[in-house]
């Protein structure tokens, strides 16, 4: 049973208030506006229309204009009202999911950070010490925390990669070109893309897919006769796949552990029957470097060196100094620097064709570390530099790309990407599915709840938070004496009770993992929730409760908690 558009919406604002993380949003759309529009959704599908995004939540980087949403890039004085929707926005309403609002970014979407932001730096989902990464910092962690589903970021030099991979989400940018960027405030004109965020792969690639396509508008927009000219068979992997990793000189650098897991990704892909070849990747990290380093940053000039130009002033309140900096050193190239970049560039393009040759994708790290915020300050420009080592050439060199988290560092996210020439959208997305295990989903009522003294198990096995939830009216829970304290849920029918819990997707091997290492009276197993679905859960065995406090009319372990902390009295039951 799918959700209802508003029992999502809903939900939504729910974790909202619950997380308390106004960092994350430049404008959040009204409630019951939400709300409206989501009974609508829930209409039209009840008389057969089919809305394949009906009962997803979504959010949109506030470089993207949503209709009736004020668009700033992150600087309140370029603020402005857009008349419609940017095209992969009106396309995401079209398949019925709900925007709940506009998200924070690195200003002008130039930065890999997320703290470039009159708005506040955006804190990282799994930790708030750490940088969420960027530019698309808000739209990667709303999805993280399972306040959206899906969310619409962009990508120029990474933005819709690095923070995918410091959240331990799924970024997906297509081809250059195939989703039109109509509607999206330029960073790079001929290079942005716009992006897609999920914590499930196939949402992700299956929503981009919904967003591409020749608009009439865009004319960078790939078009149809480009995508036909391309061979079904070409753009597919084949029966034993070779891809491509960098030589393991290319990989120095990466945060402490980072290689350890990079090559057991390598290896997980392998047992998949996928041919490794290590191979020289110089010709596409040379490239990378002629983003910032050379006179490609005019373009950042072109797009909105104007605006900062006339409101010096406002740099460093209004306007963003590192930004400011970028924008306006694009201004001092001249036009004979840019086409000896442009035949730079179309030289290491032939030369990475040539190292790539025979393979379907290269897989690299995403990105090289995952820095705190006093570490980012202590080399700012540096640091940024670092995060765009494996992402910066793609759109320069006219490439897909795709990341997707693969594993766990230090309870920290590591993720990888999969970057293959124009068109191969298919073959990366079958790529990342072979190394991506399933994933479970896994109700939790207690210790192991967001907080908790537990939790940290979860987050140990790659897990991430889904939703809260309720049981059906049929369940009891208990106090059992333990240390840590843990409740016990058992389904007693009549006289129950709905009990407040969360929903955490893990890997399936995760899954495995932490189900043997439950002690008892802990088991797994299906619990019924109070829209109709089911999910596996904690529940113990029925031996364990005796002698234990009832404590269902709390409704859930934290309201007990907390009534124990405060020595309150038990509520009556109604």
């Amino acid at each position: 049973m799918t959700i209802s558009a508003v029992s999502r919406v809903q939900l939504a604002y729910e974790r909202i208030r619950q997380l308390d993380r106004p960092e994350i949003w430049i404008t959040l759309r009204d409630e019951s506006d939400a709300l409206l529009e989501a009974a609508l959704i829930d209409k039209r599908q009840l008389v057969g229309e089919v809305l394949p995004l009906a009962g997803l939540a979504a959010a949109v980087k506030d470089n993207i204009d949503v209709a009736g949403l004020p668009t700033t890039a992150a600087a309140p004085s370029f603020r402005f009202e857009p008349d419609s929707d940017a095209t992969a926005v009106a396309r995401l309403r079209a398949a019925g999911a709900v925007i709940i609002g506009k998200t924070n970014l690195d200003q002008f979407a130039t930065g890999l950070v997320g703290t470039r932001s009159p708005y506040g730096a955006v804190r990282n989902a799994w930790n708030t010490a750490r940088i969420s990464g960027g530019s698309s910092s808000g739209s990667a962690v709303a999805v993280a925390l399972g306040i959206v589903d899906v969310s619409l970021g962009t990508d120029t030099a990474g933005s819709g990669r690095v923070p995918a991979a410091l959240n331990g989400i799924v970024g997906v940018k297509l081809t250059r070109g195939r989703i039109p960027t109509t509607g999206v405030v330029p960073a790079c004109r001929t290079l942005d893309c716009v992006t897609v965020f999920a914590r499930d792969l196939d949402l992700a690639t299956r929503t981009a897919e919904m967003l591409a396509g020749a608009d009439g508008i865009d004319p960078l927009a790939r078009t149809a006769a480009e995508l036909a000219a391309v061979s079904l068979e070409e753009v597919t992997i084949p029966p034993r796949p070779r891809v491509a990793v960098p030589l393991p000189a290319q990989l120095n650098g990466l945060a402490e552990g980072w290689a350890t897991a990079f090559d057991a990704a390598v290896f997980q892909l392998s047992e998949t029957g996928v041919e490794i070849v290590a191979v020289d990747i110089e010709p596409l990290l040379e490239a990378a470097r002629l983003l910032y380093e050379g006179a490609f940053v005019a373009e950042r000039f072109a797009a909105v060196g104007q605006h900062i130009d006339s409101h010096r002033d406002l740099i460093g309140t209004d306007l963003d100094p590192t930004v400011s900096s970028i924008v306006l050193g694009g201004a001092t190239k001249l036009a004979w620097e840019y086409y000896a970049d442009r035949e730079q560039l179309d030289l290491l393009r032939l030369a990475s064709e040539k190292v790539l040759a025979g393979c379907s994708a290269l897989l690299t790290p995403t990105t090289t570390w995952h820095p705190t915020f006093d570490e980012l300050a202590a080399d700012p420009i540096g640091g940024n530099s670092r995060l765009g080592r494996f992402t910066n050439f793609a759109n320069l060199l006219d490439m897909t790309s795709l990341a997707v988290p693969a594993g766990v560092v230090d309870n920290l996210p590591f993720g990888v990407m999969f970057t293959a020439p124009a068109f191969h959208d298919l073959a990366v997305h079958q790529l990342a599915g072979r190394l991506i295990s399933r994933r479970i989903e896994l109700l939790v009522v207690g210790a192991h709840l967001s907080g908790q003294p537990l939790n940290h198990q979860l987050i140990a096995e790659g897990a991430s938070f889904v939703r809260d939830v309720k049981t059906g009216a049929d369940y009891a829970l208990y106090a059992l004496d333990t240390v840590p304290p843990k409740p016990g849920l058992l389904r007693i029918g009549d006289g129950g009770d709905s009990i407040r819990g969360e929903v955490w997707s893990l890997p399936a091997a995760g899954f495995g993992r932490f189900v043997a290492g439950l002690p008892n009276p802990m088991t797994i197993g299906p619990v019924a929730l109070v829209d109709g679905t089911s999910v596996s859960g904690f529940l113990c065995e029925p031996i364990a409760i005796q002698g234990a406090e009832d404590i269902s009319s709390y409704g859930g372990w934290l309201a007990w908690r907390q009534a124990v902390e405060a020595d309150t009295q038990l509520p009556v039951k109604v």
